[in-house]
């Protein structure tokens, strides 16, 4: 992990007047640009191997410039160069799954976030400790596969937008869909319910609103996702006789639909998400920014949260214009244009430190 002290080193010699905010060419990146731009900040695009043409389609959200890399491990060497720049860099769910943790706590370039963060949420039981300390309620963990008695999800380490990810009732079922290439997987009991993906946004610095801590929690928007296969496949029938001719079950999530939860429950969301901050802070010094609690509401309107992210997740993207919950707080206000306000807000008030890591 680079040092908080090399970061706050790096940040005196740039040019605050002149900040550039990057992310990867992926997930969040129209909405991350879109909202940087809003807020009066340069733009860069970085690309491995993505596509970027499409960009010009979209020219309120098309970054500035770009700069390609040929590896991964180039965002490393090439630091320096993005240093020069001024960048700060706003990680996502892509940018962290195929940068990978080891590389993306090496890179000496200011970030925004706390990337303590990282190896507590790629590590489902370090994940599960947190929450369940934090008094979340979540699904029951099995511990081995040869004890599943009902039906189960599987789920790999890593953020994968769902691939792989597989649904079993039996040992056998299980053996027919794990992927023993993957170095890790969890196995809890499946939950039936709703599933509502919560979007939050923590400001260790703002000080009205919904206060935690030394900041304010914010409710920034909700979706549900689509997901192939599965989303289709049970009109072709009982899945037991599509998986005797090879048709399996998938969970891959290929877009995003806005939902809207009964107001009700809306206190219990904030306070799940109260609590998952105080405890962040005396776990390993804070979670900052936005985050996801990815959760089941049952018939008896309980939540089971049964995984967290800590950045920005694909699920804000149909909000790029805000939702029915940030238009209660600052009308038109986005998760990424939220990023780039906390950014120039602890700029303007000497805090960038208390939001770069």
């Amino acid at each position: 992990m680079v040092p908080k002290k090399r970061i706050c080193e790096i940040l005196e010699d740039y040019d605050l007047g002149d900040i550039t905010i990057a992310t990867l060419c992926s997930h969040s990146s129209m909405q991350i640009f879109n909202g940087a731009k809003k807020e009066g900040f340069k733009t860069l695009g970085l690309a491995v191997n993505q596509k970027t043409k499409f960009y010009d389609a979209f020219p309120l959200a098309k970054p500035d410039e770009f700069i390609r890399f040929d590896s991964y491990d180039d965002f490393i060497d090439r630091a320096g160069e993005l240093r020069d720049r001024n960048v700060i860099i706003i990680p996502h769910g892509s940018f962290v799954e195929y940068m990978g943790t080891r590389r993306f706590e090496q890179m000496e370039v200011p970030t925004f976030g706390n990337r303590a963060v990282l190896k507590w949420e790629e590590d489902r039981d370090t994940q599960r400790a947190w929450l369940e300390s934090a008094g979340i309620q979540m699904p029951r963990k099995i511990p081995d596969a040869k004890d599943i008695r009902e039906p189960v999800l599987v789920k790999y380490n890593g953020a994968k937008g769902g691939r792989g990810f597989f649904i079993a009732k039996d040992y056998m079922e299980f053996k027919m869909g794990i992927d023993l290439s993957q170095e890790s997987y969890t196995i809890q009991e499946y939950i039936l319910g709703t599933r509502y993906y919560l979007h939050y946004f923590y400001s260790p610095i703002r000080k009205h609103g919904y206060r935690v801590g030394e900041g304010s929690l914010e409710l920034m928007s909700m979706d549900r996702r689509d997901e192939s296969n599965i989303d289709e496949l049970y009109k072709l029938g009982a899945t037991e006789e599509l998986k005797k001719h090879g048709m399996f079950p998938s969970l891959v999530v290929t877009g995003n639909i806005p939902v809207v939860i009964r107001e009700s429950l809306l206190s219990k969301v904030l306070e799940m998400g109260e609590n998952v901050i105080l405890k962040s802070y005396e776990l390993f010094g804070g979670l900052i920014g936005p985050f996801c609690l990815e959760s089941i509401v049952t018939d008896k309107l309980d939540f089971k949260v049964f995984e967290i992210s800590c950045r920005i997740v694909a699920g804000t993207n149909p909000f790029i214009s805000g939702s029915p919950y940030s238009d209660l707080i600052e009308p038109g206000m986005s998760t990424g244009q939220r990023i780039a306000r906390e950014i120039k807000d602890a700029r303007d008030n000497n805090a960038l430190d208390l939001v770069l890591s």
